[in-house]
């Protein structure tokens, strides 16, 4: 395998697939080509906002692997931060927006995420397959994803998604249906004592247990008419990855109709409150106001072959690529409610950086 596949997908095993045979722009016509049994399989990526085009396709060809596959790596080149938008300051101040949306019990909001974005410069192409290497051996239990954007058009041709995701939206095989929603974290510390007593204070954490419950309601709801013998864990659990701990909550349930697809239940869950808001119409022009379109960050990365099955996961700790390889454009974001503090905020966008930061080594 010497040129890049237009997706992968490890999450334990690894899904890689390669070449374009039909492009899926919108998500209509990849929900029919599935029903009408023209395409085995679709993968690709939602975006945030799902008015705009997707980033889906038919593969030439595709392989599912018990791990990810052993590519020929290549040294990353030098990279440095070119440009931080917002600029820390003006993170707080969007921050502090939002609180006064959220503390005001006439406006009905009860949480928004926001994001910010770094611009990076390299000395070199990035290869991408070096940096999804780099993002498993990092983060073994992350599903670490790359797609090819050229799908969904305009200035996305040519360019690739990379990241590490913690978080599943949603798996199904057969009729079985899992969901493990992340939301509420807590920056990893060298000290070991000290980066037990971070995660601890996680899950004893009132703000972060509220955030968290809003996501796991919100999707629980959703998946009320699509699912029966729903089963929702008592408690959240604690989940580490390289730079963060998150709170999380396993959910699984029964499918109501066996033609509800893996791609069906992206589209009812996407976006969850762990990246857009509650309510979710008003979260999402809160952050369109802000920032933005987010493009490809927030989204969904997954596939869905005509049998239904499949899995799809939420496309955070990541960055976008260039055509050229040589700029990249890395995200984080955070769960903002009523109870944040805008200090506290900056310095979370802060440490979920450094998983898309470390991998590519870049330079201060």
């Amino acid at each position: 395998m010497t040129r890049e596949p237009c997706f992968v997908l490890v999450s334990g095993g690894a899904v890689v697939a390669e070449g374009v045979h039909t492009a899926f722009p919108s998500v209509a016509d990849a929900r029919a080509a599935l029903a009408s049994r023209s395409a085995p399989i679709i993968v690709g990526a939602l975006p945030f906002d799902m008015s705009k085009p997707a980033a889906l396709v038919r593969p030439q060809s595709l392989q599912f692997l018990d791990a990810a596959p052993d590519w020929p790596l290549r040294a990353l080149p030098s990279v440095r931060i070119v440009e931080t938008r917002p600029e820390p300051g003006e993170h707080r101040a969007r921050v502090e927006t939002a609180l006064r949306r959220l503390r005001d019990p006439a406006d009905g909001m009860h949480k928004v995420v926001l994001a910010r974005t770094l611009k990076l410069a390299a000395d070199g192409p990035i290869d991408a397959r070096t940096v999804v290497d780099r993002l498993v051996a990092a983060n073994p239990t992350a599903n670490a994803f790359l797609v090819d954007l050229t799908a969904a058009g305009g200035g996305f041709s040519g360019s690739a998604l990379v990241g590490a995701s913690p978080e599943l939206l949603v798996a199904r095989h057969g009729e079985q249906v899992v969901c493990a929603p992340f939301a509420g974290s807590a920056p990893r510390l060298a000290d070991p004592a000290a980066d037990e007593a971070s995660g601890a204070a996680l899950a004893a954490s009132a703000k972060d247990r509220h955030e968290h419950q809003l996501v796991v309601d919100a999707i629980s709801d959703a998946l009320g008419p699509l699912c029966t013998d729903m089963d929702i864990a008592p408690e959240p659990k604690l989940r580490k990855t390289d730079a963060v701990w998150h709170l999380y909550t396993m959910i699984t349930g029964r499918l109501r109709e066996k033609a509800t697809t893996a791609l069906d239940l992206a589209v009812a869950l996407h976006p969850t409150p762990a990246v857009g808001g509650v309510p979710a119409d008003a979260a999402a022009e809160l952050i369109t106001e802000l920032e933005g379109d987010r493009g490809f960050y927030a989204g969904a990365v997954g596939w869905c072959d005509q049998r239904g099955d499949g899995r799809w996961v939420v496309s955070i700790r990541c960055a976008q690529l260039s055509a050229d390889r040589r700029t990249a454009t890395a995200y984080s974001g955070g769960g903002i409610v009523a109870e944040s503090d805008p200090d506290d905020e900056v310095a979370e966008t802060t440490s979920k950086f450094a998983t898309i930061l470390s991998t590519l080594e870049v330079q201060p």
